[in-house]
């Protein structure tokens, strides 16, 4: 019996915004106050009340926010 190799997920993959949450380790009402006052993870409006996120917008989100001290600048 052969191992397969663990599957990495499809950065385009949509999530809720309770998996997006929980992959930015914040809470879902952290995330409805980005959508609402601006500067959170872009997102996909997929109707008037379902939002949804690419796993690549929230990596691409941390990435911008990644510093190696507490001088510069987010």
């Amino acid at each position: 019996m052969t191992q397969q190799a663990p599957q990495t997920p499809d950065l385009n993959t949509l999530v809720d915004e309770r998996e997006a949450a929980s992959i930015l380790c914040y809470s879902v009402r952290a995330l409805q106050n980005w959508r609402h006052r601006g500067g959170g993870p872009d997102f996909v409006r997929v109707s008037s009340r379902s939002i949804r996120y690419r796993r690549a917008d929230l990596f691409a989100w941390i990435a911008q926010r990644t510093v190696s001290n507490t001088s510069q600048p987010i």
